[in-house]
């Protein structure tokens, strides 16, 4: 019970330094493309409520079962914790080295039936269980009596104690009753907590994006746990940021001495994102599926490559036709036309984009596991390369 109290101290007090906002894309000056919501987050989309736990516990060398512990789980609900109506819903793969449990259904059915949570690599079936039984608790399985949850991955090995098995049902049980309406904490938090985006800090980012009234005023929001590429690749609106910033690679502490040289346990193209995407707009699961796919395109607007040992996983639901899942009778559902998608298609692109900056602008520099060191994206470099290419806004 000491070590677990302990534990428990350690995530409040990280979750109320993560609560301390940090400059987003905007406040930076980054010319980003499109409108975007009042709180430039998924949440935009109303209904959407996501909630966090962070694990963050221990320093030193690494024991398997104890720690460094640097890890948690997140949540994200369609329709907020407290409705089981599912959601028009689709999933796609960029490249598949990764795992999102319960997409056959969401493939099949063209419904997700609940929240998506998202953990490290080896939390996913702890996870997946403790949402079932959440449901269960919540006494919201009396018609069905099986549950497919979406629980998807990235991977923490380089700053956490990945094979320690750290994060219980308790705490994704906690992430799930947390989740709430409003602005979304990003950077070290959740299932990001651990994360590495560009051999830079990442973890979680959000933005959305509003349409104009002509194209029918939707909104779109993108959720990403960002944990993917190499550092040369990176652009960010447009600039080579990768190749200016070459320094403050991951390394081991002391860095800067002869023992940082030591071998570090980050491979460069060793990496994964997964990409929620959110939309009041009335879609149908076949076009849900073609506005998944467009979140590529963001990822590769900041150099993603989507390289072979990389889990690139997204999925997309619309909060729109609610109660369309009814067991009898015929329902009745709205969709936009075909010639009407396309500005959800640029407003998720631009979303994604965004999504990943903030993801990293949010980040703090971390030490974990066996002293390994990861730098946060320094702010004011970032500025001053925005500036070089003329592509700081004032």
């Amino acid at each position: 019970m000491k070590v677990r109290t302990s534990l428990l101290a350690l995530i409040v007090t990280a979750a109320a330094a993560h609560g301390q906002r940090r400059e987003r894309a905007r406040d930076v000056g980054i010319p980003l493309e499109g409108t975007p919501g009042p709180l430039d987050a998924i949440t935009d989309v109303a209904g959407v409520e996501v909630g966090h736990r962070t694990l963050m516990s221990g320093s030193g060398r690494l024991v398997v079962g104890k720690g460094p512990v640097r890890t948690g789980v997140t949540a994200i609900f369609p329709r907020g914790r407290d409705s089981a109506d599912p959601v028009f819903a689709a999933w796609f793969t960029m490249n598949g080295n990764g795992e999102m449990t319960g997409t056959t259904w969401v493939e099949e059915s063209g419904f997700l039936w609940g929240p998506v949570a998202i953990t490290n690599t080896h939390s996913v079936g702890v996870v997946r269980d403790a949402v079932i039984e959440w449901y269960v608790r919540k006494e919201r399985l009396h018609r069905d009596e099986w549950s497919l949850p979406v629980v998807a991955e990235t991977w923490d090995g380089g700053l956490n104690d990945i094979n320690g098995f750290h994060v219980t049902k308790q705490d994704a049980w906690a992430a799930l009753d947390s989740a709430r309406g409003g602005p979304v904490v990003e950077g070290n938090v959740g299932g990001g907590t651990g994360m590495v985006c560009n051999q830079f800090k990442g973890g979680i980012g959000t933005a959305s994006r509003r349409l104009e009234t002509r194209d029918g005023g939707y909104t779109v929001g993108v959720l990403v746990q960002c944990n993917y590429g190499r550092r040369r690749p990176l652009r960010i609106a447009g600039v080579p940021v990768g190749q200016e910033i070459t320094d403050l690679t991951p390394c081991r502490e002391p860095c800067r001495s002869p023992r940082s040289g030591l071998p570090v346990a980050i491979p460069p193209d060793f990496g994964s994102i997964i990409i929620v995407v959110a939309t009041d707009a009335p879609l149908l699961s076949h076009q849900l599926k073609r506005l998944a796919k467009r979140a590529a395109l963001g990822v590769g607007r900041m150099g993603g490559l989507a390289g072979n040992s990389s889990g690139d996983i997204f999925i997309a639901f619309s909060t729109a036709n609610p109660r369309a899942s009814r067991d009898s009778g015929l329902a009745q559902v709205a969709m936009i036309s075909n010639d009407q998608i396309t500005p959800l298609f640029e407003a998720t692109v631009q979303a994604t984009e965004e999504a990943i900056i903030n993801a990293m602008l949010a980040a703090q520099t971390m030490t974990g596991a066996d002293d390994v060191t990861v730098y946060a994206l320094p702010h004011d470099r970032l500025r001053e390369t925005l500036r070089k290419y003329n592509r700081l806004n004032p």
